[in-house]
């Protein structure tokens, strides 16, 4: 399977994020975290063929891993907790810039072209206007929240993370069991640190069965896939199919129609991924 369908498959899982995400809003978010994640790593189990020595990796892999996994989730649930929630989102979405713009900086033999700059540009110009809707900022909404802080290095870890997995020494996709099983373990500690307990449904233990298998779990195997086989910098482009994917999928959830702004953002996205691809 080529590596823009693996990255795709990736893409797809992410897009049911939100609606799985609106579903489970009152379960405190490092608990969902961390027991999504431990679901997750399940699925090294038969992807390894419960060959175990496939899960082991060096010290120094395993952290990068943890680094990716856990950091991201962990600063993105903090911005959400405390920006604006749209526009937390939208600047945690600059990772998929950030992967077109820094592969230079993490791969040797990598060099960035006009058209990757513009593809980038034009891609989160895309991302933008799928998140927002084409609506400006609400009126009285604060223009600056510390939160968008905590956004920004989430952006930074995840696309460094997916740089940084292309340069390591090679290591088995189900060694991402690994990654997620540790994750999930200090998610799980934070949470039992800063959140307070409750009690979970069979309906919250169904759906974070689904984020695990998903979103949380499926799509992180898909991904490191994709950039062991594919350029970082068209994938990186690709990304930004996500946002728009994740809008409509909501859009669907509510029974609303998809504005024009959202047709505007496809054409956009559409455009910035064929540019990208095209690229020497």
């Amino acid at each position: 399977m080529s590596a823009n369908l693996l990255a795709l498959g990736a893409i797809m899982l992410w897009a049911s994020l939100a609606a799985l995400g609106v579903a489970l809003t009152h379960v405190p978010p490092l608990l969902l975290t961390g027991l999504a994640l431990l679901i997750g790593s399940l699925i090294a189990l038969p992807l390894s063929r419960f060959d175990f020595r496939q899960w082991r990796v060096p010290l120094s892999t395993l952290a990068v891993g943890v680094y990716g996994l856990f950091g991201f989730h962990f600063l993105l649930f903090m911005a959400l907790q405390n920006a604006p929630p749209v526009q937390a989102n939208l600047v945690n979405y600059l990772w998929p810039l950030g992967i077109v713009l820094m592969a230079p900086l993490f791969l040797p033999g990598v060099s960035l072209t006009a058209r990757h700059v513009l593809a980038g540009l034009l891609g989160f110009a895309g991302a933008a206007l799928a998140i927002l809707g084409g609506r400006p900022i609400e009126p009285g909404a604060s223009l600056w929240a510390w939160g968008y802080i905590p956004a920004l290095m989430s952006a930074f870890i995840w696309a460094s993370y997916s740089l940084l997995t292309k340069r390591m020494r090679a290591f088995p996709t189900a060694a991402i069991g690994t990654f997620a099983l540790v994750s999930g373990v200090l998610a799980l500690l934070c949470h039992a640190w800063l959140e307070p307990s409750m009690a979970l449904t069979a309906k919250d233990l169904a759906l974070i069965v689904l984020l695990g298998i998903g979103p949380l779990g499926g799509s992180f195997f898909l991904w490191d896939a994709a950039l062991k086989r594919g350029d970082a910098r068209q994938i990186g482009v690709l990304s930004f199919l996500t946002p728009l994917l994740s809008t409509l999928v909501l859009l669907a959830m509510r029974g609303e129609v998809p504005s024009l702004s959202v047709g505007l953002a496809a054409a956009m996205i559409v455009g910035a991924a064929v540019i990208a691809t095209r690229a020497a």
